[in-house]
């Protein structure tokens, strides 16, 4: 391996986080509607507990991140495009932390006690029936769209790469 290739542990968290956002994805598609007297069981407290694991993922992979630098970027692309991916990585990270951050504030809002695949209680984000937790609540299926265009912008930066400028960058993150 090149030092310009992403370590091991960085490709494994960023294929990690890519599995469970296909998964979260998928589940929060199948999984019904979050009404009054809706409970936190089934697919729901899969949702939970994956977006738990999301949290926890992100922010294990940001100390790594601080631990082992990623290798510079390939100046193959414009200073200012090189800027717009830094700005996306970066929002990446914050909607992966902020995003389940909402949906868990939102079940607090309802009184839910949460449990981490049904092992392990998770603590309350807001006091039930909070406003600020409820706004939240709402906001967290807006953001999901946000999230898919913000993974959509990262993929079509990839892609650009791959087939546009034609340099090593998607393939330091696949080999």
């Amino acid at each position: 391996m090149t030092t310009n290739n992403y370590s091991a542990p960085t490709k494994i968290f960023h294929w990690l986080t890519v599995i469970l956002l296909v998964i979260q994805y998928a589940v929060g598609w199948l999984m019904p509607g979050v009404h009054r007297g809706t409970l936190p069981v089934g697919l729901i407290s899969w949702h939970v507990s994956i977006g738990a694991v999301i949290i926890l993922l992100v922010l294990v992979r940001l100390v790594w991140h601080w631990i082992k630098p990623s290798p510079p970027p390939l100046q193959t692309v414009s200073p200012l495009l090189q800027k717009f991916a830094r700005a996306t990585h970066t929002l990446l990270y914050l909607l992966l932390v902020a995003f389940p951050l909402m949906g868990w504030a939102n079940a607090s809002v309802r009184g839910w006690s949460l449990t981490f695949f049904d092992l392990i209680p998770l603590p309350s984000l807001a006091p039930k029936g909070s406003p600020i937790g409820h706004a939240f609540g709402e906001l967290h299926t807006p953001f999901a769209w946000v999230l898919c265009g913000v993974i959509a912008l990262h993929v079509s930066g990839a892609l650009y790469h791959y087939l546009v400028v034609k340099d090593d960058t998607l393939r330091r993150m696949l080999a």
